[in-house]
């Protein structure tokens, strides 16, 4: 091993700071609320079930309780049971479209690249279902519903996911979340194609004119929670109307809600507003800066975090409750049991779902194509896919619109419900054997992800003997000291030295952190990014988005274009995905180093650091090498090397 003069250290750091992170973001409050959801979704499963087999006809007089609502000769007559389907399971539908308008707009899908695979296995997904259902179910004379097969249940694929998936789900939650939007578009379609009778047209141009009402909405100045609420109803009366299926209503009005990324300039009058009140504390002031943080969110995110838990806790559980009273007497479970319908959904929503959605995936894997990110194993994707085979919601929805004999609805809910505890089953199987038969080594310990000169931020040479990769927090003070052993270290080593940085901000500790990574991302895309890093740790007390704002004039970055980047999806997905990667390397803390691949136990002085690069260095270089650049870096400053920065611009 090559021999490098070691500087002493005048005192030992702080040890590393070690707080508990989020996975990401919220991503651990979604996670509980769906854990929840779907448990409340099973309870009332069960609950439907004992209910039917309990009491004689008594769970379907219930529901087929009539209801009027109306004025004199304007009426509109529904049973409980339509209620149910026709109206809440628009709200749910409501709550789909605002996601499925997220992630196009901002989210996983806004980037074709990024969007390939969860697409490609959302597609797969649909057709090899439907086609392995009307091969099983040809000859019954049902074979048109081969709809109930298609759509898998988002609340009970994460509540899933929460209960038997891998310790560090968060890329796999991701995917799955992402394949789960595109899957409920191709349900959404489907439903509105191939299940809607009576069509009459003209209702539905009352309804576009309804929905250009609710476009035009987002710039009313005020008061535009009872305008939607108004020509939500309006439109979803027209579409009821008009043979759609009402549901579909709430889709339509969903992908008209705006949403976008707070701005700086929104974010800083909310808080001039509560310094304001903060100064003067009165109702006024109140009221105005309760509007103004409540104005810098988007629309459509208020709605889904004011609908989210309502859906969960009430709608779904009531309509599990109010669809899945199937009678389980010995009679319907033999006629179940020979049935092609039973058959072939089991065969469509287990099978056909593993197999489209691994068998896809693993194509693209052996062609190299797509993005495939850091804990997408092949072993996770099966996990993943066996799970997609829980088609309980929209699968149960479309029984009631495909099929009209009650035996065979029945032959078809018990299929349902067959194929949901085998999916669930063999998920589970499938992820207890992949965690037993893993290599028995501790999450993290080495670099899961090469250091990638096109992708990451990283200076010095590609072929450097040495290699340091800091997953750091710009709010962190540990990181701040950090970064000044780590130049310390390029000071002695020069260009036998790479550094790469990348992002693990721990939130809740440090609330202007994430702000803060995204920043330097921004301005990586005008290839500043060691620039913004430096300024981001010079004053680490000021982060708010005016002083981010200042420093991007100061660096003399474009400012407009800056900002829009700030918002932008690309700067944000740069982001979380360091964190999701960080957060499948089990990494909680910062400053997380990583010398030569292999993760750093011990301090981060500069002296500890080149100790542990030369021990854990992959190969010796020659000796008078070694004389030559520790002589050369050490002791005359003009000798030292210019340094190389590789930005991630694209």
């Amino acid at each position: 091993m090559s021999e490098v003069t070691i500087p002493q250290a005048a005192s030992e750091p702080p040890p590393e700071e070690t707080p508990p992170r989020r996975s990401f973001v919220d991503a651990l409050r979604e996670l509980g609320r769906n854990r929840t959801g779907a448990i409340l979704l099973l309870v009332a499963t069960v609950a439907a079930i004992v209910w039917a087999n309990a009491s004689a006809g008594g769970y379907e007089a219930f529901w087929e309780t009539q209801l009027s609502i109306g004025v004199a000769d304007l009426r509109l007559d529904f049973t409980l049971h339509s209620v149910v389907n026709d109206a809440l399971m628009a709200m749910f539908f409501f709550t789909v479209g605002l996601e499925v308008r997220r992630e196009f707009a901002i989210g996983e899908l806004t980037s074709w690249s990024r969007a390939l695979v969860p697409v490609a296995a959302a597609l797969a997904g649909l057709a090899v279902p439907a086609l392995l259902y009307v091969l099983v179910a040809s000859g019954s004379g049902h074979e048109h519903a081969w709809g109930i097969v298609i759509s898998t249940d988002t609340a009970f694929l994460v509540g899933a996911l929460a209960l038997v998936g891998p310790k560090v789900p968060g890329r796999l939650r991701v995917f799955l979340l992402a394949l789960a939007v595109v899957d409920d578009i191709g349900a959404l379609s489907i439903i509105a194609l191939v299940y809607t009778q009576d069509f009459n047209p003209l209702p539905l141009a009352f309804a576009a004119v309804g929905l250009a009402g609710v476009y035009l909405t987002r710039y009313l100045r005020g008061g535009r929670g009872p305008v939607y609420a108004t020509l939500a109803v309006f439109v979803w009366l027209c579409f009821l109307a008009s043979g759609v299926h009402p549901t579909l209503a709430g889709v339509a009005i969903a992908l008209l809600v705006p949403v976008y990324r707070p701005t700086r300039r929104d974010v800083e009058h909310a808080l001039e507003l509560a310094r304001t009140f903060r100064q003067s504390p009165n109702s006024e002031y109140a009221r105005q800066a309760a509007n103004s943080l409540r104005e810098s969110i988007s629309i459509n995110e208020r709605l889904q975090s004011a609908w989210d838990p309502y859906i969960a806790y009430f709608v779904l559980p009531v309509f599990a409750l109010a669809n899945a009273g199937v009678h389980l007497s010995g009679e319907i479970l033999q006629a179940a049991a020979v049935s092609s319908v039973t058959w072939g959904i089991l065969a469509g929503l287990v099978v056909g779902k593993f197999v489209g959605v691994f068998g896809s995936t693993a194509l693209l894997r052996a062609l190299r194509v797509g993005e495939f990110g850091m804990g997408l194993t092949t072993a996770r994707m099966a996990g993943g896919a066996a799970l997609c085979g829980i088609g309980f919601t929209i699968s149960l929805f479309i029984v009631d619109l495909a099929i009209d004999d009650p035996a065979a609805q029945n032959e078809a809910r018990v299929g349902v419900l067959a194929a949901s505890v085998v999916a669930f089953l063999l998920a589970t199987v499938i992820f207890r054997i992949s965690d037993a038969v893993a290599p028995q080594q501790r999450i993290g310990e080495t670099l899961a992800r090469p250091v990638d000169p096109a992708r990451d931020h990283v200076f010095g040479p590609d072929d450097a003997e040495y290699t340091i990769v800091e997953y750091g927090d710009f709010q962190c003070p540990f990181c701040l000291k950090a970064s000044g052993s780590i130049q310390e270290v390029h000071e002695v080593l020069g260009d036998r030295l790479r550094y790469a940085w990348r992002h693990a901000p721990l939130t809740q500790v440090h609330p202007n952190a994430l702000a803060a990574a995204e920043a330097s991302e921004a301005a990586a895309l005008q290839g500043r990014f060691f620039e913004m890093e430096r300024s981001l740790f010079a004053d680490q007390d000021h982060l708010l988005p005016a002083d981010i704002s200042r420093r991007a004039v100061e660096l003399g970055l474009d400012v407009d274009r800056f900002e829009s980047d700030l918002t932008s999806a690309q700067v944000a997905n740069r982001v979380r995905d360091d964190i999701l990667d960080a957060e499948a390397m089990d990494i909680t803390s910062t400053p997380t180093l990583f010398v030569n691949g292999r993760r750093h136990r011990g301090p981060f002085d500069a002296r500890s650091l080149i100790r542990a690069l030369q021990e854990t260095a992959p190969a010796a270089t020659d000796a008078s090498d070694a004389t030559a650049a520790t002589a050369g870096s050490s002791s005359d400053p003009a000798s030292r090397p210019v340094e190389r920065r590789s930005e991630d611009v694209s």
